[in-house]
Formats: structure tokens, sequence, C-alpha cells
């Protein structure tokens, strides 16, 4: 950092990278290195950038060796075999000549390079730095680089950058930035007080400290106590610039019209001219008052009729308001009531969207189930196949044929197990399926049960006894229920009629409801025929009976009946429907 002193005496810190901008630039003329007694009197000559631009920011050059002025001759070692400047960043090459950095590089970037010194073939592995040489230059004496500007301090080379930064014969920017100006660090505050244009001073009107630069604009345009004339050449040549305005209606000499303009008077004139127009149309300024004051009085009188019509219509648009003010509560009333069902309209999508995704992942099982019976079904037939073949065959075999033939019987009787599995599997998830499909919450369940003449030869061969209906609801937060049926009878009714009952299930709002559980309940079975002759029964609850008191299970025990004859044949053949209502549904808000 190089260091000076502003207008105001404060210090200045100039870094010497701001300060010469270039220390690397190359210099056209290499000077000669000539002993103390034969030194030139400017080491960088007239034309070189160095004395145009400064002192070079960086320490090394460019391009070749150093160009400083030594104050002893450096020894010929110490000099480069190419530009003949004492080393800079030596480099040794295998025949033991020394190079600058820059200049060997130059060389070995030619076509087949060679040693200048002794022409022999350099390889760019074969050349390593010096530091030992490096060392030695750098602690060789130097005069500054300012000497040119009557420096005369002596020092190391590698003290020149430590140097640069205080030595007052420095050439450096004006520490302002704004001035284009280079100096001597030891000219600055000279400089700062007197020479630069962009330095700081004072207003001598308004005392306002700014820029040399802008002063005269300032005086010439905003400074308020710079002394102007006025525009109307009065008697007042100069007042201050904040005063011209006041001075404007004031000045005898300015051009303004008569205060009764507004009332029709049209003259125009000097302001020392304004008193006697003022006392010569006195008369005539209060006739225009008058004609004034009673046109306006005319107004008035108008403005009164207009608001007597006004104030007869006001009681009834006060009436109007307030039948308005009523439809509007009726209307946020009804807004209210519209918010809640929304919001429980919202909930409810909300509880079945739950329940579609349930019925999405139970379809997709069932599909997996589905596939899975398609390929036991397949395997079957296969096997039954090879199984025919191998009877056919096996009439006239020998005994491994009828063992061959006993292992395959096994295996089929074991995937008739299997497929018998699936197949109960299936029918389940089928009607599970049915039951997130269709439920009911209006107190009222209408019962399909599809695949009707398999599922009856299935409760006759006691594969699958009995079947639940899907549960259906009294309401959204009601009695949670279902159905129960033995399609091949139940106790007493077993094998001669079908049993139906009526079950209880365990339900999220029961803590709200009322129990034991009253509602009528009726049970029928539907007549698909044209005759419509349906068949059906309906019971009050026992309230004694633990069938209908609040399930801690899953469900209670089943009511119904075991014995519903059978009364048309194709109930059962084409497919049975049956209806459980309970009539009086129970909703809980």
């Amino acid at each position: 950092m190089s260091a000076g002193r502003s207008a105001d005496g404060r210090e200045v810190q100039i870094p010497l990278q701001q300060a010469a901008p270039s220390l690397a630039a190359p210099l056209s003329v290499a000077p000669p290195i000539a002993p103390s007694s034969h030194r030139p009197s400017n080491p960088w000559p007239p034309g070189d950038p160095a004395v145009s631009q400064g002192v070079p920011a960086g320490f090394l050059p460019l391009h070749g060796g150093f160009r400083d002025h030594f104050v002893g001759t450096p020894e010929n070692k110490y000099r480069c075999e190419d530009c003949g400047l004492v080393l800079c960043q030596p480099r040794q090459t295998e025949c033991g000549h020394r190079f600058c950095q820059s200049c060997i590089n130059s060389i070995l970037s030619r076509p087949n390079p060679v040693c200048p010194a002794d022409m022999e073939p350099l390889f760019k592995d074969k050349i390593f730095r010096d530091v030992c040489c490096r060392r030695e230059i750098m602690a060789l004496k130097v005069y500054c680089r300012s000497e040119a500007n009557g420096c005369q301090e002596q020092m190391s080379l590698q003290q020149i950058p430590d140097h640069l930064n205080v030595c007052p014969f420095f050439e450096v920017p004006c520490p302002l930035g704004k001035c284009k100006e280079r100096m001597m660090r030891k000219e600055i505050p000279d400089h700062l007080n007197w020479k630069c244009k962009h330095r700081e001073t004072t207003c001598d009107f308004c005392m306002t400290k700014m820029p040399l630069t802008d002063l005269q604009k300032h005086k010439e345009t905003v400074c308020p106590a710079f002394p102007v004339s006025c525009p109307n050449h009065c008697s007042f040549s100069s007042l201050p610039r904040s005063e011209l305005c006041s001075h404007q209606h004031d000045c005898p000499k300015a051009q303004v019209s008569c205060q009764f303009h507004r009332y029709g008077c049209t003259f125009k004139g000097l302001n020392q001219d304004m008193r006697q127009h003022e006392s010569t149309f006195a008369a005539e300024h209060l006739r225009m008052m008058a004609t004034r004051n009673s046109l306006l009085e005319n107004k008035v009188e108008d403005v009164k009729g207009e608001l007597l019509e006004r104030y007869k219509v006001l009681p009834a648009l006060s009436s109007r308001l307030s039948e308005l003010e009523n439809q509007n509560d009726e209307l946020r009333e009804k807004n209210r009531q519209m918010e809640q069902k929304l919001a429980t309209m919202q909930k409810l999508m909300s509880s079945h969207s739950e329940k579609l995704m349930e019925v999405e992942l139970e379809l997709r099982t069932l599909l997996q189930l589905r596939d899975e019976v398609d390929n036991l079904r397949g395997t079957l037939e296969n096997v039954r196949t090879r199984l025919n073949a191998l009877e056919q065959g096996g009439r006239s075999g020998t005994g491994s044929t009828t063992h061959t033939l006993a292992s395959l019987e096994t295996q089929l009787s074991r995937h008739d197990d299997m497929l018998s599995v699936h197949e109960i599997r299936l029918a389940d998830m089928d009607l599970r399926f049915q039951v997130l499909e269709t439920a009911s919450y209006n107190g009222t369940l209408i019962w399909k049960i599809r695949d009707y003449k398999r599922r009856k030869q299935e409760a006759v061969a006691a594969k699958t006894l009995s079947l639940y209906s899907q549960p259906f609801y009294t309401g959204y937060f009601g009695y949670k229920m279902c159905a129960r049926v033995y399609l091949n009878g139940d106790g007493m009714g077993k094998g001669t009629h079908l049993s139906l009952f009526f079950v209880v299930m365990r339900g999220e709002y029961d803590a709200l409801l009322p129990w034991p559980f009253k509602q009528k309940v009726t049970l029928m079975l539907m007549d698909q025929g044209p005759s419509r002759k349906h068949l059906g029964d309906a019971f009050k609850p026992d309230p004694n009976s633990s069938s209908f008191r609040r399930p801690q299970a899953e469900m209670n025990i089943a009511s119904g009946y075991g014995q519903l004859h059978q009364r048309r044949h194709h109930l059962y053949q084409g497919g049975g429907m049956k209806t459980v209502q309970l009539s009086d549904p129970t909703m809980v808000e």
C-alpha cells in the first residue's frame, strides 16, 4: 500500500496494484547494465510504456529478464543467453546454460529447438529450475525504479515491491478516483489541495460542500443564496434565489390579473397600477359581485327544492334499505347453512374416497386370484388329458404305468383341493367387493346374490354354509347392520328351507346411539317373476335379547327366520334377491 493525504489532511492508502496497473509490461528497448559511475539518468526510455503508465503493478516482467538499474554490474552467469538481461525465473538446460523462463518457453515453442549458445538440441523434460541462481539474483543491489523521479534509495531486488509501496517518488493516480492525472506520492497532498479538478470545495454563498467541477453549475442553477436579478427588471437588482418566488408576488413591475377576475373583471397590468384600477372600478366590482350573489341565491333556492324532493323519497328508501338488510341477513344465514352442508359433504366424499381405495385394492387381489384359478384350471385340464392318455395306454401296460397313474391321480386330487380353496377365496373376495361397492345409508338393503346356482351347490356340498351381506346403515352416523343367509337352510330348515337372519354389527358411532336396538325389521324374499308375489315377514326386536344390545364383538348373534318356504323355484335357479328393510331408521347428527 502507498500513502498520501487528501485535501482535508486525511491519510489516503493507495494499493500498489491500483497505482501501477502494468508492472509486467515489456520494455521496447533494454537499457544497458552499466556500473554506478556510468549509469544513465533515466533507465526507462522515453517511449517506454512504463513511463507513460507508471511503474508496473507486477514485480516480474512479462517477457525477458529484469531491466532494473543495478548498483554493480551483474556477473555474466546471471545473464540470460537469449535476451542478455538479468535472469528472471532462471531455468538451466542440460548443456549448462541459463535462460529466463519466458525466453526458454519461447525457444521450446519453435520446431526442433536448440540452445542459442552452443546449438545443442533442447528437451523440455531435461530443463530444470535454478533455485540457487534465483536466490543470488534476488540479493543483487539495485536502484529504486523511481530513480528518474529523484529517488536515490538502494535495495536488493527482492525488496523493490515493499519499497515501492512507500516510495515518495513513486507515480500514483489521484486517490479520488475521478481524476486521470498521475503524480508522485509526495505530491498527493498538494494535488488534492490545489490542483485536482475533483477536489472538495465549499460554496461561498450557501456553504454547501461539493466537488469543484460541480461548483459553477450549482451556483447557476440551485444555490438558494446565490444573488439573482429580478426578471421584471424592477428596482431590486439583486436578491437571493430562495426569495425570488415570494418577490414575484410583490414586484411592482410584475404582470398580475385583477383579484375580481372570477367575478368577471378582465383587467391585467402591473402591480403598481393595480391600486389605481381597484379605486377607479370599485363600483363596477361591486356590481359584478351583486350579480354573482343573485345568481348564487337562485342556485341555492334550486338546491333547496331538490333537497325537499329528495327528503320526500327518503322514508321509502329507508324502508327499502331495511328490507335489503333483512334479505342480506337471510342470505347470510342460508350461506352459513350451505357452508355447513358443504363441510358435511366434503367429509362424506373423503370417507367415500377411502372406501373406493379399499375397493380398488380388493379388486386387484380379486383379479390376481382369478388369474391363479385360471392357471390352475389349465393345469388341471392338462393333468386330466395326460391321465386319460395314460389310462388308455395303461390297459395293456406294465406295473410301472399303474404306479405312474396312481401318482397322477394323487396330483389331480391335490389340484382339485387347491382349486376348491381358490374358488372359495375368489367367492369371498367377490362378496367383499360387492359389500364395498353397494353400501347403503338409508336403512334399506337390496342384496342380490350373484352366481346363485353355484353358491347353492356349495351350500348343499357343505363348502359354504352361509353368506354375509355387505354392511348397511340406518344413516351416515347410524346403526351398522348386515344380513346372513343359509341357502340350504339352518337348524330345522336345513335341506328344505332358506334361512335368513338379521345381524347387528359393531359400528364407529355406537357410543352416540341409543341401546338396545328397537327399530322394526322386515325380511323379504323378492319374487322376480311377473306375478311379484314376494315372501317376507317383520318382527320387533326383543329388548332383552343380546342380539340387539350394543355389540362387544364384531357382530351380535343373528336373529331372523330359519324356515322361508320356497314359493318360487326360479328364485334359486335364476339368482336370488332378498330385502332387509328397517322401518323408522334412526339418523344421528
